[in-house]
């Protein structure tokens, strides 16, 4: 123990060396905050290895960059700023026009480099654009997020969301063009719709505008999304003069938005094709991870697999695949788990696994070149053995941590870890962050269906189209409730026996599940939801796990999951 002392005196000398060099060398960059222009723009900071660690926007880029390296900023900083200080050694900036200009390259440059520091603009989802196919019988506007090859229009992209929508709202209204969801829109569709009533649509489904009419119409609104608003803006500034002469201020703030709103969408961003080197190259990325895994070739087929068990009531899983490189979202795929209780990642991942790759072999599916699980030694170790199983032990299987980024390989005990600018991990980042998302989705969808569901789901023999009539017939679940079986009888398709056990069902639950008895949780009823109160869940014989009370029945009562017989 005496001997180690004087190595631990060395070691943190040469430690507080190393640290005083590196500070002594660190280039000052107040020369250059000090050289910023007043001027909206984007500001990337650089560690000493030359990667992006922060990505940020700016109406004054000389203001916004200086106030980081401002000496009372640098003691008031919190542990994240306070790192990112110390970790920057260079900075580079891009001046543009506008900010909604700056807003949108920085959600495009934050995409392309990921920065350690950025918590915003990391996920998949872009800014919002306006479609028009001119192609279609009767076009329309629709809004997107994904720009393609269809023949179609586009503008934007646009920075504000909210401005774009009233916008587009207005220039339905004005220019009298439809809302409706069929492409060829007919008789049948008049009948159910209102806005040629309120003049907002001049109605081509039934003739009352010719197809060139109607055209030059949808020309008009393409050409002011296209900057041509200057009449629109002059009609509308002097509607809101008028206004405010009349002493009719509400009518002028009104039409006060709605001027700003125009001029946010109708703002040049949309003319922004400023080029950047990008950092997602996906042939250089395949040949980058091909050689940090050492696989004999790039790997063109990745499938790649993610677990969202948050709570006990839904277990779901995703499947993405990428095709050389690039997503192909006609080959995801999305699971229940139907044999693992409780959460248990490890047996989760080896079931969709198991379900994934017998369903590749059975139907003659191509094999992917390589599999990569969301998760450490045990994902990786449930997933290998099932695929020993199948006899597809031979197929390239990796596992990432998401923590530090590690890679874990079948047979190494040590994981790999690549350098974080390297292309190799940005394309499993990309590839596992899109099977967290879609298994995440699938699984808020299934929660969100589930909110919707009616206690009438749990009475037996009520179908959809009875539940429909009960509650068209009686307008509400409380009606419904202290309704008797002589109201319930007269509704037509509703017999005596059903009308009885109605009212039986709902007077189990108005005393709170008390009466219910053992025998009333048949064998059939296994791995279903049922309500039940305390002193029934205390008296059932079949073993039951509590689950999330997603719809509140009565005070005391609680929702849960019967499980099989021991």
């Amino acid at each position: 123990m005496f001997r180690s002392q004087p190595r631990r005196k060395i070691f943190s000398a040469r430690l507080l060396w190393h640290i005083s060099r590196t500070v002594a060398e660190r280039p000052d960059v107040m020369p250059k905050v000090r050289d910023l222009p007043h001027r909206p723009g984007v500001y990337l900071f650089k560690d000493r290895f030359n990667r992006v660690i922060y990505v940020g926007k700016a109406r004054d880029l000389n203001k916004r960059v200086g106030q980081y390296f401002h000496p009372s900023r640098q003691q008031r900083s919190d542990r994240k700023t306070a790192a990112l200080l110390d970790s920057i050694w260079d900075l580079e900036t891009h001046v543009v026009k506008s900010e909604p200009e700056s807003l949108l390259l920085e959600g495009k440059l934050i995409k392309e480099y990921r920065p350690r520091y950025n918590v915003s603009f990391r996920d998949d989802k872009k800014f919002l654009l306006v479609k028009v196919n001119l192609n279609d019988p009767f076009p329309k506007f629709t809004l997107t997020r994904i720009k393609k090859d269809d023949g179609a229009r586009y503008f934007g992209p646009f920075a504000h969301a909210g401005s774009l929508r009233k916008t587009l709202s207005l220039l339905r209204r004005k220019f009298h063009l439809r809302t409706c969801l069929p492409v060829v829109p007919g008789e049948i569709d008049y009948k159910h719709c209102l806005q040629h009533i309120i003049k907002n649509c001049s109605a081509p489904c039934v003739n009352k505008i010719t197809r060139a009419g109607y055209l030059a119409q949808v020309k008009l609104a393409c050409d002011f999304l296209d900057g041509a608003s200057t009449e629109m803006l002059n009609e509308f500034r002097g509607e809101m003069k008028k206004a405010a002469e009349r002493l009719d201020f509400e009518k002028a703030a009104e039409l006060r938005n709605l001027l700003d709103d125009l001029r946010r969408t109708t703002a040049p961003t949309k003319r922004f094709a400023r080029q950047f080197e990008t950092t997602v190259r996906p042939e250089q990325d395949l040949a980058a991870l091909q050689e940090a895994l050492g696989l004999a070739e790039p790997p063109a087929i990745i499938e790649c697999f993610d677990i969202s068990n948050i709570s006990i009531t839904h277990k779901v899983a995703s499947m993405v695949c990428f095709v050389g490189g690039k997503p192909s979202r006609e080959n995801y795929r999305r699971y229940r788990i139907r044999t693992v209780e409780g959460q248990d990642d490890f047996a989760s991942m080896a079931e969709v696994v198991k379900r994934r790759y017998a369903r590749v072999l059975n139907e003659g599916i191509r094999k992917p070149s390589l599999i990569v699980v969301d998760g450490g030694k045990g994902q990786l170790g449930s997933a290998r053995a099932q695929l020993k199983e199948l006899g597809l032990g031979d197929l390239p299987i990796i596992g990432l941590a998401k923590e530090r980024e590690e890679i874990f390989r079948p047979g190494i005990r040590e994981p790999l870890v690549i350098d974080h600018s390297s292309g190799a991990i940005r394309l499993l980042q990309r590839i596992r962050d899109e099977a967290h998302r879609v298994a995440n989705g699938y699984h808020q969808l299934l929660m969100k269906q589930r909110m919707n569901e009616s206690r009438l789901d749990d009475c037996p023999g009520i179908s959809e189209n009875r539940k429909r009539l009960l509650l068209r017939h009686f307008g509400s679940m409380d009606r419904l409730r202290h309704a008797s079986v002589g109201e319930i009888t007269a509704i037509p398709g509703i017999g005596p026996k059903m009308a009885e056990t109605l009212v039986e069902f709902f007077a189990k639950l108005k005393r709170r599940g008390a009466a219910l008895e053992p025998e009333a949780l048949p064998d059939e009823a296994v791995g279903k939801d049922v309500v039940l109160g305390p002193d029934a869940a205390e008296a059932a014989e079949i073993p039951i796990d509590p689950a999330p009370a997603l719809e509140e029945t009565a005070p005391g009562v609680m929702m849960y999951t019967l499980k099989a017989k021991p």
